[in-house]
């Protein structure tokens, strides 16, 4: 069986950078704490932990020692607390986020009802949401052309959580434009985000299986594994190459493999030796 990995997969620069970060944080005296989970991976976080690098689930879950703040960004009263704490902060915000925060902020400042597409409850879309209500305006989370308010007015800014797929921006804004309003929209969606999408896309059209390697509680992998499958009539969603079944691939003559902004290359390699084995 062929086995043949996307042009562009696995983790991005701002996971990369994120877990370089923690592996050195690791190394320093006291506690060390991740305030969340570092990237939506289980492996990852599973080895850190292994390395002295604990999830705290608050602020308040932190008495000492360093605290890194995960690549999807927290609150900025959050970021505050953690200022005043006395804590060594080591900041692992993907810059992409970081920039996306700030476009949301601008966005409230200048008198904006602030639209953010995304999906409620992630860590990165209420960070966006946090940063444009500092500013006084009303936000909404977006997460589809079906749930945009009907009740707009201008002055509309809408900012986008960076994993996002450009389509559901483009249907979202359409549908804002369908009320006679014309958005001011920042287009904060990752390049890495879209590169990985395209790639497999690509890739799922031309063979006979795909495998997507990630968290489950990873949004983009998740999406990733969507894309897969609409074009390709097996396509599967893993964390590790543990979970693949030989059977998944009786028939195949050929297998894609992709992988999510937040999966390392060792996960990688692991899934692609194990599939040239069999």
């Amino acid at each position: 069986m062929e086995v043949l990995l996307a042009k562009n997969a696995g983790a991005c620069y701002g996971v990369q950078r994120a877990l370089d970060l923690a592996r050195e944080a690791s190394e320093a005296e006291g506690p060390v704490h991740t305030l969340g989970q570092l990237i939506h991976n289980p492996g990852v976080v599973a080895d850190l932990e292994e390395k002295g690098v604990h999830v705290a689930e608050k602020p308040e879950d932190v008495a000492e020692g360093t605290v890194i703040i995960r690549s999807h960004g927290v609150m900025p009263q959050v970021y505050e607390q953690l200022a005043a704490s006395g804590l060594n902060i080591v900041d692992a915000t993907c810059p992409h986020v970081a920039r996306a925060q700030k476009a949301a902020a601008e966005l409230a400042n200048s008198g904006c009802r602030v639209i953010v597409v995304g999906e409620a409850g992630h860590p990165e879309v209420e960070g966006l949401r946090a940063y444009a209500q500092r500013e006084g305006m009303k936000v909404d989370v977006v997460p589809s052309p079906d749930a945009v308010p009907a009740d707009l007015r201008a002055p509309i800014g809408i900012v986008v959580q960076t994993t996002q797929r450009r389509e559901n921006l483009d249907a979202i804004v359409d549908a804002i434009r369908a009320q006679g309003i014309e958005p001011d929209v920042k287009r904060t969606i990752c390049s890495a985000t879209r590169l990985r999408q395209d790639a497999a896309a690509e890739l799922s059209e031309r063979v006979d299986a795909m495998v997507v390697i990630g968290g489950k509680n990873s949004s983009n992998t998740t999406r990733l594994a969507e894309i897969c499958a609409a074009t390709c009539a097996r396509a599967f969603h893993v964390e590790s190459a543990d979970e693949i079944e030989a059977s998944w691939f009786d028939g195949c003559s050929s297998v894609g493999v992709t992988a999510g902004a937040s999966t390392p290359e060792d996960q990688i390699q692991d899934v692609v030796s194990l599939l040239e084995a069999m």
